[in-house]
């Protein structure tokens, strides 16, 4: 998850820099959130194939003990192996379109309505930019939970060979949200989000309290330069690992709700929400459970954090050096 404030650690330079010739201009709301989105997208391309597998990995071995079920994928690496051998290269992007359209409106949302925030001025007040950040996580989440959900079942379907988890068998995006909207109607879109919502929520409070106080000790350490990108790098890896402990179970639970199959009253048949599942996943998984796939859910948020700030800081800066140029005209 990101927030507006990590860019000033990730470039100085950024609109929430410290020029003081002029003050700094605030972007159109609709520009900052195309901004967001199309930072985020960019960052999508490249950490895909993670979240394929990490998707594969949360749903192995589905409310089944330990040591009685078949383990398909054993890790990421193997399983970014098992997927590209048995499914192509093209396996490994699963659900991108949906995977894009989930970063464009969650991203875009989140984070042109946090900078939002910081214009007023609430993250100044003490633990405003942790509130700030849930509300913006949350509402970015429940916006962009239809196209979470067609991506999750996407990135589930595979072979029988290796299938985990129930297989909804769509044939693309478009012919998944016409299906689910058929069958279940409006409501059916929305289904799950009662895990995604606090899954984003402590996401994004995460990396918000860690990032910031990672960079700064990285910084006092004198390990790289002052203006490396190594610094950023460091830092994100740091707040990877807070964030994967805090989320992964969230994350879990949200991939269940999302993928489990429906009754004919539009009910989940394997879980009633989020403390159902809860429930279910330690009692028959064990507390491990919450765990499964938490590599992959690392090795996708580090560089994911990363590329998603410095693409949005970099076309940031373009926009904030022309409205700054049209403030000094």
């Amino acid at each position: 998850m990101q927030g507006v404030h990590l860019l000033e650690s990730l470039a100085q330079d950024s609109c929430f820099g410290s020029q003081q010739s002029h003050p700094d201009p605030v972007l159109w709301l609709p520009l900052d959130f195309a901004l967001g989105a199309l930072a985020c997208c960019g960052a999508c391309v490249f950490t895909n194939p993670l979240e394929v597998v990490k998707t594969r990995l949360q749903l192995q071995g589905e409310l089944q003990t330990r040591g009685s079920y078949t383990r398909h994928y054993r890790g990421a690496l193997q399983a970014l192996w098992l997927v590209g051998r048995t499914d192509g290269v093209r396996g490994l992007q699963k659900g991108l379109t949906a995977g894009l359209l989930y970063q464009g409106f969650m991203n875009g949302v989140r984070l042109s309505f946090y900078s939002y925030m910081d214009t007023k001025g609430v993250t100044t007040v003490p633990g405003g930019s942790l509130l700030a950040g849930a509300m913006a996580g949350a509402l970015g989440a429940f916006v962009a939970s239809p196209a979470y959900l067609v991506k999750t079942h996407l990135q589930a379907q595979t072979v029988e060979a290796i299938a985990v988890g129930h297989q909804h068998n769509h044939q693309g995006v478009s012919s998944a949200f016409v299906s689910i909207y058929r069958r279940e109607g409006v409501k059916g879109l929305w289904r799950g989000v009662n895990g995604a919502v606090p899954r984003v929520m402590v996401g994004s409070a995460s990396q918000l309290a860690t990032f910031t106080s990672a960079k700064y000790w990285v910084s006092q350490m004198q390990w790289f330069h002052p203006n490396s990108w190594l610094v950023a790098l460091t830092a994100a890896m740091v707040s990877g690992i807070a964030v994967a402990v805090t989320m992964t179970p969230f994350d879990v639970i949200s991939t269940r709700l999302y993928n489990q199959p429906v009754n004919e009253m539009h009910e989940g048949q394997l879980y009633r929400g989020f403390g159902d599942c809860l429930v279910k996943v330690c009692r028959t998984e064990g507390l491990m459970g919450l765990y499964k796939g938490m590599g992959p859910v690392f090795l996708r948020l580090a560089p994911h954090t990363v590329l998603s700030m410095l693409f949005w800081d970099l076309l940031r800066q373009r926009a904030c050096q022309y409205c700054q140029a049209e403030v000094e005209d």
